[in-house]
């Protein structure tokens, strides 16, 4: 296992196209999720939950969406079906990250959404450790309450994003990355 650091500084994303069989086990999955959910919780409330998109169940998804396009926004265009079939099926395993934050007497909903941000990223890395590679798309099926439902969530839940997770077919580039001096300031309060 890499350590921390340099694990950290080569995490990359790769595109959900550029994953392949295979995607973690049962056994790895329920660790890659357990490694997610350790990030700052205010009151504990786990403001998340999973949904996942293994197997035959990809596909179904697509289906759904697809439907969705079709029937409600009368779409005919056979790519842009084919390209809502194929949206879960890129990777071999989709993993949904869902937002649960609701209002409480003392944790903001927005603090509660950022849990659920890091979470996706706690998954980006956990993958990443175990030797597999990942890409946190949202897409419009992610803010699309038809989809949502057709996808899963419940009432009041938001999708903070699809984590597609695989083995990469490809040796992921670095891109260029921003100028931290141009983003730090220092406060002096005078």
């Amino acid at each position: 296992m890499p350590d921390a650091l340099d694990l950290l500084t080569t995490r990359r994303s790769v595109p959900a196209v550029n994953l392949a069989e295979p995607a973690p086990d049962a056994k790895t999955l329920k660790a890659l999720l357990t490694i997610a959910s350790r990030v700052p919780d205010h009151g504990k409330l786990s403001p998340w939950r999973f949904i996942i998109y293994a197997g035959e169940a990809r596909a179904r998804a697509g289906e759904r969406l697809a439907k969705i396009v079709e029937t409600r926004d009368g779409v005919t265009d056979a790519e842009r079906l084919a390209h809502e079939r194929s949206r879960f099926t890129r990777a071999p395993l989709v993993v949904g990250v869902v937002s649960r934050a609701a209002p409480h007497e003392k944790i903001p909903v927005w603090e509660q959404e950022l849990a659920a941000g890091a979470v996706c990223m706690n998954l980006l890395n956990a993958a990443h450790a175990c030797g597999f590679a990942g890409q946190w798309l949202t897409e419009w099926c992610a803010f699309d309450a038809d989809a949502g439902k057709a996808l899963g969530l419940k009432d009041g839940e938001k999708v903070a994003g699809f984590v597609h997770i695989g083995t990469p077919t490809e040796k992921p580039e670095d891109r260029r990355r921003p100028d931290i001096d141009k983003l730090t300031t220092y406060w002096t309060g005078a």
